[in-house]
């Protein structure tokens, strides 16, 4: 079973940046990875997604233009650059894994335990 491991949270300022990191713990270039965020009182919601040999990429809506998702299939890693960031984006960011793109952005296979955002206006 992939385990996977998010970090690089933390607190920062409105317009600020922050760089998450998910380091899986077995080989992952077969699959599509992605990022998930939930904030207090809401449901989790799709963040980006990244295809299995990185050539595609999908964002919401809320995200597109300031974040960008990444992949070293070498380091079993995927990243999340966040810029521009608003108090909004507050919310644990987990990290998931799907057999597709389509999968990962919908129903993932896996998840991490996530990472805490916190943004400061």
């Amino acid at each position: 079973q992939v385990q996977l491991v998010e970090s690089g949270g933390g607190l920062v300022q409105a317009g600020g940046s922050l760089r998450l990191s998910c380091a899986a713990s077995e080989r992952t270039f077969k699959t599509a990875m992605g990022w998930f965020r939930q904030a207090p009182g809401k449901e989790r919601e799709f963040v980006a997604a990244i295809s299995r040999i990185g050539g595609s990429t999908y964002y919401a809506d809320s995200v597109k233009g300031r974040f960008t998702i990444s992949r070293d299939n070498a380091e079993n890693t995927v990243y999340l650059q966040m810029n521009t960031l608003k108090p909004e984006d507050t919310a644990v960011y987990y990290c998931a894994t799907g057999d597709t793109l389509a999968v990962v952005r919908t129903t993932p296979n896996s998840w991490g335990r996530g990472t805490q955002v916190t943004v400061s206006s």
